[in-house]
């Protein structure tokens, strides 16, 4: 499991939908972005819903082209369903997410400019 601005943890999901909506805090998504059997199962909705920005995707040169937003989970790829990663992947996955962190920072709004006040004529109030 990746959770924002945490190193991943390993644990074990019964598998049920029910459990691993829970875990990601609403309906899933599995995204398809390795070139093994493996996704990540997040949020569908995590950009929608404003959850924090988790870790970015990279493409095959480490160059980012979308983030995942809220926590979600790293699967193995089954026939019809998801399966236990091996621990090769784990290990593989583990340290990579350990090591790619996204920080989200807020922008700060610039300061109003202040112009200068006018001078008010005698009859203006």
């Amino acid at each position: 499991m990746v959770e924002p601005m945490t190193p991943p943890t390993v644990q074990e999901i019964d598998g049920s939908l029910e459990s691993m909506q829970k875990i990601v805090g609403g309906t899933i998504q599995a995204v398809y972005a390795f070139d093994e059997p493996v996704c990540i199962v997040c949020n569908d909705e995590g950009k929608l819903l404003g959850l924090p920005m988790n870790r970015a995707l990279t493409d095959d040169h480490g160059v980012p082209y979308d983030f995942v937003c809220g926590t979600f989970f790293m699967a193995g790829v089954g026939r019809e369903d998801f399966i236990s990663l091996t621990e090769q992947q784990i290990e593989k996955y583990q340290k990579k997410y350990t090591n790619e962190m996204v920080f989200s920072v807020p922008i700060r709004p610039e300061p109003h400019k202040n112009h200068p006040k006018k001078e008010k004529h005698e009859n203006e109030r």
